[in-house]
C-alpha cells in the first residue's frame, strides 16, 4: 500500500511537509500521533487518528502511539476559545490506562518489524525541573513564533495562559525526544494540529540538526456543517459501558445519506474499488 495514496483517495490528506514522499517510498518509517487523556475514553473523533496510524501500519510503516501523560495536565489551546478546566492527576492517569488498553484493540502491537509502540510523554519530563525546562526547551522557540501559530492567535483577545501557551513548546520536545529515541521522523494529526506539529520539527531542526516531516488530516464535518462524532446523548464513545453497541450501530444508521461515501472512505478498511462503486450505486 502507497501511504499518501492511500490517504489522497480516501479524501484524508490535508497538508504535508514535502520530502516525506520519498522518505515513505525508501523504506520503513516510524511516525507518531499523540493523544491527550482527557476523557474517559476513546471517542469516534479519535478513530480519525487511529485509522490513519492503522493504515499507515498496513502500508508497512511503524507507528507510535504517544499518550500524554505531560501533555494532558497541561491543556492544548488548539480549538478551543477558552482555558480547558483541569483534570485532577488521577482522573487522568485512569483515563490514560484506559485508552492505553483500547488502542491495543485497534493496532498490531505484537508482532513483526513495524509493531506498534506505546509511549507515554511523562517520561520525558517526570525528571525535568522547571530550570532544566526553561533551558532546554523554552530557548529553543521565539515568542514571536509561538505567537504567529494560529491556537494562539485566536486566543489573545479572549485570553490564554502561560500554561496554555506553553503547550506548543511540550508537543514541540515531544517529537525532538520520539527522533532522538526511536528514529521518529514524521508526525501526523488532524489540521488544527498543524501549528504544534511544525514546532516540533522546528525542535528536531535546530536543537538535533535532523530533518523531520509533517502530515495532517482534514477536520471531519457531516454533509450539514455539524461536528462529527456527537450524537444528540454526547459523545459516541468507543467504550460499551459508555455507549452501547445498540447506540453505537444507530449512530452510524442516523447519518444523512450525503455523509456515507465520506464516512465509508474514512472509517473502513474497503478497497477503492468498492468503494467507488458502492458511491455510484448510491448516486
Amino acid at each position: 500500500m502507497d501511504f499518501l495514496a492511500e490517504l489522497g483517495w480516501r479524501g484524508m490528506l490535508h497538508d504535508s511537509i514535502p520530502g516525506i514522499e520519498t522518505e515513505l517510498q525508501q523504506g520503513m518509517v516510524t511516525g507518531y500521533i499523540g493523544f491527550d487523556p482527557t476523557a474517559p475514553s476513546l471517542t469516534i473523533c479519535n478513530y480519525v487518528q487511529i485509522m490513519l496510524l492503522d493504515l499507515f501500519q498496513r502500508s508497512g510503516h511503524r507507528p507510535i502511539v504517544l499518550m500524554g501523560g505531560a501533555t494532558g495536565r497541561i491543556g492544548d489551546p488548539s480549538g478551543k476559545d477558552k482555558e480547558r478546566e483541569l483534570k485532577s492527576y488521577d482522573e487522568l492517569d485512569n483515563n490514560l490506562n484506559h485508552q492505553m488498553e483500547q488502542f491495543k484493540k485497534f493496532l498490531n502491537f505484537d508482532e513483526g518489524p513495524n509493531k506498534a509502540v506505546l509511549i507515554n510523554n511523562y517520561d520525558f519530563y517526570k525528571d525535568m525541573n522547571v530550570l532544566d525546562f526553561l533551558r532546554t526547551v523554552g530557548k529553543t522557540l521565539t515568542v514571536n513564533y509561538m505567537m504567529n501559530k494560529e491556537s494562539v492567535k485566536k486566543r489573545i483577545e479572549t485570553g490564554i495562559s502561560f500554561t496554555e501557551f506553553s503547550y506548543q513548546l511540550l508537543q514541540g520536545y515531544d517529537f525532538q525526544c520520539l527522533f532522538k529515541q526511536e528514529s521518529c521522523i514524521l508526525q501526523m494529526g488532524g489540521s488544527d494540529q498543524w501549528g504544534n506539529i511544525t514546532a516540533g520539527t522546528e525542535f528536531v531542526r535546530r536543537n538535533l540538526g535532523g530533518k523531520a516531516y509533517a502530515i495532517t488530516t482534514p477536520l471531519l464535518t457531516r454533509a450539514d456543517g455539524k461536528k462529527f462524532g456527537k450524537s444528540e446523548e454526547g459523545n459516541i464513545w468507543l467504550d460499551a459501558k459508555l455507549t452501547s453497541p445498540y447506540k453505537f450501530y444507530q449512530f452510524w444508521i442516523n447519518c444523512d445519506d450525503a455523509d456515507i461515501p465520506l464516512f465509508t472512505r474514512y472509517f473502513t478498511l474497503h478497497s477503492k474499488e468498492e468503494i467507488e462503486a458502492r458511491e455510484q450505486e448510491l448516486a
